[in-house]
């Protein structure tokens, strides 16, 4: 008789443990699949896409109905998750129901910051998650709308290229001095923020937001330095936290995320966590390659077999009406650098190299061989035979 496995989250991450499973442990579980948002899962990647007009909801779907039935999960999206009973093993929802289960998976995500200022709650205001977000935000976007969007990571420009290409008045606040400071050095940066105001963006860095101004609706977005920003709909793009309330009121140890053991496993053995609830060696992933990567692990284990998760390599990849930038690994300073660039051609590298190996590397303008520097990056190749042709890229480094 299969084992009863619940996964709470409709998500990327549950939908690739579902795929993982469907090749390693076919019959082996009944699996259900909980998710509190009444959609298929779907692409948040390509929500941006959206926003612009550029594809359609349906294309976000990770897989059709058909393909869920055909692989045996059941699927019971539009309703949350209340609690976990860990002592009668069951999954209490909020609409009264109780799932038993034999293992639990948490695949709950992250849920968006809204920054503590006053007026953050007015109408008006919105974050930039999910498709209810995005349908806020194509209900209300038109020529002439002013929109002000706060956060310069992958969020924020996002949000606000999606925005701008739908023919809003936009303005992006980032309270740091360049944009994606995590990610980028100051001269990507620099080139990134060249093209988001090539956009028609206006970008407003070292800007602190102090408030909402309106009444009875958002107005305006207020500095710190006391300049009004006027605004019809402000965007609260500014970072995730994981979603762990679940867990904590399971008695579940967390600390920024559900904390989990090289098998993703939690305190309690037989419930799991991955993705972007999940922290792992003090570390939160806030992208999907790791999610999946997690998944593959979490997958092997519940079949049965031996696979442990080591940590992820991060990398990021911005494509956004026509922006290419690229980061992975450690960009810090400390190593020796390579640096290629064309100002011209809008073409900028820039490869960190500690103890013979490529240790970091941002790419701007042509993005392709990203995929080849990871690679690099994640299994310590010693580089000393490609690195006078390193930064040209993976067509002459190896042909050399």
């Amino acid at each position: 008789m299969s084992e009863p496995l619940v996964i709470v989250g409709n998500g990327m991450a549950a939908a690739k443990l579902c795929e993982e499973l469907s090749r390693r442990a076919l019959g082996r579980y009944s699996v259900a699949v909980v998710g509190a948002e009444p959609h298929l899962a779907y692409n948040r990647v390509l929500l941006s896409d959206v926003l612009a007009g550029k594809v359609d909801m349906a294309a976000t779907r990770l897989r059709p109905a058909d393909w869920w039935r055909q692989t045996g999960v059941t699927l019971i999206y539009g309703t949350p998750a209340a609690a976990i009973d860990r002592e009668a093993r069951a999954l209490a929802l909020e609409d009264g129901r109780r799932l038993p289960f034999s293992r639990l998976v948490l695949a709950t995500g992250s849920e968006p910051i809204r920054l503590p200022i006053p007026g953050a709650h007015l109408p008006g205001v919105v974050t930039f998650r999910d498709l209810a977000d995005v349908q806020v935000l194509m209900a209300a976007a038109r020529p002439g709308l002013r929109a002000v969007v706060v956060g310069g990571g992958l969020l924020g420009l996002e949000a606000a290229s999606g925005l701008a290409r739908a023919g809003a008045q936009t303005t992006l606040v980032h309270l740091m001095d360049r944009l994606m400071e995590r990610q980028l050095d100051t001269r990507a940066a620099a080139l990134l923020r060249g093209a988001v105001e090539a956009q028609g963006i206006q970008v407003e860095l070292n800007a602190q937001s102090a408030a909402v101004d309106g009444t009875g609706r958002a107005e305006g977005l207020r500095l710190a330095d006391g300049r009004l920003l006027p605004a019809d709909i402000v965007v609260m793009a500014c970072g995730v936290r994981p979603n762990a309330h679940l867990a904590r009121a399971a008695g579940l140890a967390s600390n920024r995320g559900v904390l989990v053991d090289d098998g993703l496993a939690t305190s309690d053995p037989d419930i799991f966590a991955l993705g972007e609830c999940a922290e792992h060696r003090g570390s939160c992933y806030g992208l999907v390659a790791p999610a999946y990567e997690q998944a593959q692990v979490l997958a092997e284990r519940l079949a049965g077999r031996q696979a442990a998760y080591e940590g992820s390599t991060v990398s990021t990849n911005l494509k956004v009406s026509g922006v290419f930038v690229f980061s992975a690994g450690d960009i810090g300073p400390g190593g020796e650098e390579i640096v290629l660039a064309d100002r011209g051609l809008g073409l900028y590298r820039r490869l960190v190299i500690k103890d013979g190996c490529l240790s970091g590397a941002v790419l701007f303008g042509d993005t392709s061989d990203g995929p080849f520097y990871l690679d690099l990056i994640t299994n310590r190749t010693p580089i000393a035979a490609l690195r006078a042709d390193l930064a040209f890229g993976r067509a002459v480094a190896q042909a050399a």
